[in-house]
């Protein structure tokens, strides 16, 4: 994937044009050598510089997931807020637009009014109904782009807009695709926790028949069976966050929970991606990520309405037209009645009192300054929160890896146990401890193989969910 250059761009000079109105250049605090350099906990075997595709939850090879996803960014309800909100932004790109377009109007009004003498016809009344129509024409000579300022900085609003929405496509793909994750996750837990609830049983039975041959007393039975009734006991638990996995998912795809699809929670297998995941680096980051290309569009508006406030400080030049008629009657509002035409350029200038003009544009200039603030700490979150999940990523599965050593040695020193507690010679509390300890160790086992899940997706949200422009193109 090509690395865009906007953000970049922005963080080295942030400027508009060169004409007169144009703001001072803005430059950004933070050093472009700092955001394109390989991300510091990218451990290799775990990650890979490769760049992360658009659609990164296919990596996990899921039909299911593939059309949950598909079903949540057309339905889901955040998402159709953010759109709402970017047609909302487009209709003021319109409105902005639409002034470069000359303006026409139209006057009418009707009344009581008495005539001078001089005015007054030969016969008839000094006094009456009268009535008067104007038509009015206006173009403004946009001499010093206050109007392609405003143009400018609508259009701008737009393409926060869109970068807003794309945030929200990437908090609901990554919401979706946790929700699917923490309901395979527990279907597996409780699969675990069956298997070791039924070794339980196998060993119970044992320790039962030597209890009733005479070869161990009845407190080794109590300990096997209460350990037996603890891990049972975290299966309900288990399935209630089951159960609640799916109904966010159901939420989360615009549906009630009763109407989730079944096959949303057959699978009992741990969501994960075996391949090093690919991650790019941090100039990629930077130009994904759709919160700082929101904050950056914010601030190029926020400049360009310092453009519109400096245009103020010169003259308003409109080049217009009126024709204005007005008669005693209806009649002869067009023949009888007095005529009036103006046409010419009017020129509008806030002078020698420039002070509330000074005042908004210093108000601009503070907007900018804040939206520039705004745009640094939303690149410095973005690093945060990309290096942050890969690190934990990393740490996770150095845990995996160890606690799966420990399974096995705890499955080996189970079965050692078990046969010389057939034999006789260890006692029933030395095989129970050993079964606790490989019970224990499964259990976890399970839980930190979901925990790998939700760490995996983590890092795609951090990353930018792959979105790394708004679609239907740019905004014109």
């Amino acid at each position: 994937m090509q690395t865009r250059t906007f953000a970049l761009s922005a963080i080295s000079v942030l400027a508009l044009s060169a004409c007169a109105t144009a703001p001072d250049p803005i430059a950004s605090t933070l050093p472009p050598e700092a955001m394109s350099a390989p991300f510091l906990s990218a451990e290799p075997g775990a990650v890979s510089p490769s760049p992360l595709p658009e659609d990164w939850w296919r990596l996990y090879s899921d039909p299911v997931l593939d059309e949950l996803v598909a079903d949540a960014l057309l339905a889901n309800t955040d998402i159709r807020q953010a759109t709402a909100r970017i047609e909302r932004a487009r209709t003021f790109l319109r409105g902005a637009r639409a002034e470069r377009l000359p303006q026409s109007g139209i006057a009418a009004s009707t009344g009581y009014a008495r005539l001078p003498e001089g005015e007054a016809a030969a016969v008839g009344d000094r006094s009456g109904a009268a009535f008067s129509l104007g038509v009015d024409l206006s173009y403004e000579v946009d001499l010093f782009d206050r109007i392609g300022k405003g143009i400018d900085a609508a259009r701008e609003d737009v393409s926060a807009a869109q970068a807003d929405a794309d945030a929200v496509r990437v908090m609901v793909v990554a919401d979706t695709t946790r929700a699917y994750a923490d309901a395979a996750s527990a279907a597996a837990r409780i699969a675990v926790a069956q298997a070791i609830v039924g070794l339980l049983d196998d060993t119970l039975r044992l320790t039962r028949r030597r209890h009733d041959a005479g070869l161990t007393d009845g407190l080794a039975v109590a300990r096997i069976e209460a350990l037996r009734e603890q891990r049972a006991a975290t299966i309900p638990a288990i399935a209630a966050e089951r159960n609640a996995a799916l109904f966010a998912l159901a939420t989360m795809t615009g549906r009630p929970p009763r109407d989730l699809p079944e096959i949303s929670g057959e699978r009992s297998i741990p969501l994960e991606i075996r391949a090093p995941l690919p991650v790019g680096d941090g100039a990629e980051l930077i130009a994904r990520r759709p919160d700082v290309r929101a904050a950056e569009k914010r601030l190029l508006g926020d400049l360009a309405r310092i453009g519109v406030a400096r245009a103020d400080l010169y003259p308003r030049i409109t080049l217009g037209g009126s024709v204005q008629s007005s008669a005693t009657g209806l009649g002869n509002l067009f023949s009888g009645g007095p005529l009036s035409l103006f046409l010419g350029p009017l020129i509008d200038w806030a002078f020698p009192n420039r002070e509330p003009i000074r005042a908004r544009i210093d108000a601009a200039e503070a907007d900018a300054d804040a939206s520039l603030a705004a745009f640094d700490g939303s690149v410095l979150s973005a690093l945060q929160e990309a290096e942050t999940a890969l690190s934990d990523y990393a740490r996770v599965l150095d845990q995996r890896r160890r606690l799966t050593a420990a399974e096995q040695a705890a499955q080996r020193a189970a079965r050692i146990t078990r046969a010389q507690n057939r034999e006789g010679l260890i006692d029933s509390l030395q095989t129970l401890e050993a079964e606790r300890t490989l019970a224990e160790t499964q259990a976890a086992l399970a839980d930190l193989d979901g925990l790998v899940s939700r760490r995996q997706i983590a890092v795609f949200r951090a990353l930018g969910g792959g979105w790394s422009h708004a679609p239907g193109g740019p905004v014109r």
